[in-house]
């Protein structure tokens, strides 16, 4: 069916939605959905995150099968937006929000009955790859509640809730699993599919231009590029886990090359390409990936680094609701910041001052001690939260712009190329920091080790002193003393883990200094002689929407 549209409504993109004119409470309902379809696709990722360790259990795992779970998250997330931007151009987005919720809706009731790995495996997939659906979903709801001169921040916003829900998951976990039930998560996620689903009925996106997208060869490009992007997650996912000198993960790293070399050679000799490699290999798109990719492997601080050190000193979920609620809030602040500050003539200092902000909670952690508890870590993390997402939205409207400044073809690169910097760059930083913080353990270990005697009478008093827990249950001495060993060997290694915590908290800080100098730098000059690198970028926008508005 053939839709009218008056200028000012008309969508800026085919399988965008028109942007009438609304009333107040249409406004708020529109705002409340789109939060729900937001949070909703973050939390599928999230909740696993905050418990994996319960899941695992659950299903009786090992750690290298539930970093599967992890894994197959990002490898079905990664490369989605490839294809679901122009299934939105040429199938319309109301078949596209319902083949997202119905599927994931179908996986959610199996996961609900049948418990088994391989059913998890799936369900974890089906979630990455809605959540691409549900985020795209949460922005466009709230941009019909924003007024035409903020519609870019409802993106901004959209993008931002999906980053809110993993610390929010750590927050209201506790509550779910209180009374030990991991099918509670189940339940939450099925439930809230469900919400999602008949919001989305009762309150319509209005409808959307339709164009003949797809191509022949755009499936042969997604069949290359997807499985190669995946080898590539599962080689960052596992690689701390089985090593780095597992033989398959080098097998991964060189199927991942032949598969996105084939995938990119063929989109750069076509006419109409779905990843339009010339632009892609642009300066400033190269320092765009580049920048994203970086500030999110920074950002493993706060999911590897501050929650691994407290997980190490014996703290649950339970013992960080509090820490995770100031995290949260403070991501919403980052992202309402973000948004009351945008300047389209300067995009470059919300992100110097995130990366400033982020090394000065990583030097804040890095003199953490066996004593250090969440109330020790408030500021730092509120800090790191808070850059997590104030950087976000100038990030993305510089993508944004340089992308429609080509032409609408280009949003689809933009795309692929925001998410992937996004997915691979913490993936990478989690696995880049995990080995370095496991091969400082084991310097740390080799350290102490070597200062320690097993004649030095402060040892065998500690030792002795360990061993005295066992004096009711066992009579024997000698048995006590070995038992005394095994404790303080114990308390060597979480000393060596600590310092090595400290080791990666003092990297992050050095390095986010050293971008923070790069980019300090470079907007002083930018600023020094009055340049503003998208200004050519806001033209051709403003060009583009004329033209659409004739």
């Amino acid at each position: 069916m053939a839709h009218s549209f008056a200028p000012h409504e008309r969508p800026l993109l085919p399988g965008s939605p028109a942007t009438p004119d609304h009333p107040p409470a249409r406004r708020a309902a529109y705002f409340a959905i789109g939060t729900l379809l937001g949070l909703t696709g973050g939390l599928g990722n999230g909740l696993l995150i905050a418990n994996l360790p319960q899941i695992q259990g659950s299903l009786g795992l090992t750690s290298v099968e539930g970093a599967w779970l992890t894994a197959i998250y990002s490898m079905t997330s990664v490369c989605m937006s490839l294809l679901l931007i122009k299934f939105r151009q040429q199938f319309g987005l109301q078949r596209f929000i319902r083949m997202s919720l119905l599927g994931f809706l179908t996986v959610a009731v199996l996961q609900l009955f049948v418990h088994s790995y391989a059913v998890e495996l799936i369900v974890r997939g089906a979630a990455g790859i809605v959540s691409s659906g549900l985020t795209t979903l949460c922005f466009f709801y709230i941009m019909q509640a924003m007024p035409a001169t903020a519609r870019l921040a409802g993106m901004i916003i959209g993008f931002g809730l999906s980053q809110v829900a993993l610390p929010l998951a750590r927050v209201i976990s506790p509550m779910l699993l209180r009374n030990g039930e991991i099918q509670n998560l189940f339940v939450l996620e099925l439930g809230l599919t469900l919400l999602c689903l008949g919001s989305a009925a009762l309150l319509r996106l209005p409808p959307s231009e339709r164009i003949k997208a797809f191509e022949p060869l755009d499936f042969l490009t997604f069949c290359l590029f997807a499985p190669g992007m995946a080898l590539l997650c599962a080689v960052l996912a596992l690689g701390r886990v089985v090593w780095w000198t597992t033989p398959w993960l080098g097998y991964a790293v060189a199927g991942a090359i032949l598969l996105i070399g084939a995938a990119l050679l063929i989109e750069h000799n076509r006419a109409n390409p779905l990843l339009n490699t010339r632009w892609m290999r642009t300066r400033n798109v190269l320092r765009f990936i580049a920048i994203v990719a970086i500030i999110r492997i920074l950002l493993s601080e706060q999911n590897f680094g501050s929650i691994g050190l407290l997980t190490l000193a014996g703290m649950t979920n339970d013992q960080l609701v509090t820490l995770n609620l100031i995290v949260t809030l403070a991501a919403v602040a980052g992202i309402a910041a973000g948004v009351l500050t945008l300047n389209p003539k300067d995009l470059l200092w919300p992100v110097v001052v995130s990366v400033a902000i982020i090394a000065i909670g990583a030097f804040m952690d890095a003199d953490a001690t066996n004593l250090t508890r969440p109330a020790n870590l408030y500021a730092s993390q509120a800090l790191i939260g808070f850059a997590a997402l104030f950087w976000m939205g100038a990030a993305t409207m510089v993508g944004i712009l340089r992308a429609l400044s080509r032409g609408p073809s280009h949003i689809v690169s933009f795309s692929a190329v925001f998410g992937m910097a996004q997915t691979i760059g913490g993936l990478a930083g989690t696995a880049l920091l995990g080995s370095y913080q496991i091969m400082r353990e084991r310097l740390h270990s080799q350290e102490i080790v070597e200062t320690l005697s097993a004649t030095d009478p402060l040892v065998l008093q500690r030792i002795q002193q360990l061993g005295g827990a066992y004096a009711r249950t066992l009579g024997d001495p000698l048995l006590r003393q070995a038992e005394g060993g095994a404790l303080f060997a114990q308390q060597v290694s979480r000393e060596a883990n600590i310092l090595a915590y400290n080791d990666v908290f003092f990297l992050i800080g050095v390095v986010a200094s050293l971008v923070t100098l790069w980019l300090g730098g470079r907007w002083i000059y930018l600023r020094a002689k009055g340049i503003n690198p998208v200004a050519e970028e806001l033209v051709a926008m403003q060009r583009m929407r004329e033209r659409a508005a004739q």
